[in-house]
């Protein structure tokens, strides 16, 4: 009783016939994935910060504060 010989000729092919769009489906899930679940958050935040940002505002509290070495404060 000997073993069967391993079939080797086409098995790449084979194989990859089989995991190729296994593959293709998983890396689309990802960035699908990765689309809606951090960036689209991520720029929900920035829309949500910038909509009450005031930019004059943080930079007088920014001179007030002395942050900035070429820019006295208005008191002086």
């Amino acid at each position: 009783m000997s073993l069967p010989k391993p079939v080797m000729r086409g098995l790449l092919g084979k194989r990859l016939r089989f995991h190729a769009p296994i593959a293709v489906v998983l890396s689309i899930v990802a960035a699908v994935a990765f689309k809606y679940g951090v960036t689209e958050p991520r720029k929900q935040a920035y829309a949500d910060f910038y909509k009450q940002y005031d930019a004059v505002k943080e930079f007088n509290a920014m001179r007030e504060a002395g942050v900035f070495e070429s820019v006295r404060p208005t008191g002086e």
